[in-house]
C-alpha cells in the first residue's frame, strides 16, 4: 500500500485527546475549569496581562552592577627588562610589540614602565607613553624616545 494524502494516519496512542474543560462536575472539570479559584488568572483573559511586563521587568531580574568602568582605553604596559633581548638600532613600535608577543593588541595604546640597565644602545622608542623611570633609563642607555599620540580606535566603545 502506497503512502498518499488519504491515508495518512497517526501512529496509535502518540495523539492524547484534548482535555475539554467546563463541562460539568462529572467531567471532572467543572466548576473552576481547572483555574483554581479567583485571582486574576482565573478569570477569562486573565492571562494575557500577567505577561506583558516589558523591559521594566527584565531590567529588575539584572543583578546590581555597583561603581564605575571607565569607556576610556586603559595603556598596555610593557616592561623595559624585556626589551633587553632586542638588539642595537631596532625602533620599538606596538607592532615590534606586538609581533614579540608582549602586547595582546595594536588598537590600544602601549606604555613602558620600569627601570633596566642591560638596554641596548641606539633604540628607538616610538609608543603612546613612558613613565619617568623608564625614560630616565632610556636615555641613560642613549636610546631616543618618541611619543606617539594614542588613536580614537582603542576606545572600549568602539
Amino acid at each position: 500500500m502506497s503512502l498518499e494524502l488519504h491515508n495518512l494516519k497517526s501512529s496509535p496512542g502518540s495523539r492524547r485527546a484534548k482535555k475539554r474543560l467546563g463541562r460539568g462536575n462529572a467531567s471532572g472539570h467543572g466548576t473552576t475549569a481547572t483555574r483554581g479559584t479567583k485571582g486574576q488568572r482565573a478569570r477569562q483573559g486573565g492571562r494575557k496581562g500577567l505577561i506583558q511586563f516589558g523591559v521594566k521587568h527584565f531590567v529588575s531580574h539584572l543583578p546590581k552592577v555597583r561603581g564605575f568602568q571607565s569607556f576610556k582605553a586603559q595603556p598596555q604596559v610593557v616592561s623595559l627588562i624585556s626589551l633587553e633581548k632586542i638588539s642595537q638600532g631596532t625602533t620599538i613600535t606596538p607592532e615590534l610589540l606586538f609581533d614579540q608577543g608582549l602586547i595582546a593588541s595594536v588598537t590600544f595604546p602601549v606604555k613602558l614602565i620600569g627601570r633596566s640597565s642591560k638596554l641596548p644602545a641606539k633604540l628607538i622608542v616610538k609608543v603612546q607613553a613612558v613613565s619617568a623611570g623608564a625614560k630616565a633609563s632610556l636615555e641613560v642607555a642613549g636610546a631616543k624616545v618618541e611619543l606617539i599620540p594614542a588613536s580614537n580606535k582603542g576606545s572600549k566603545r568602539s
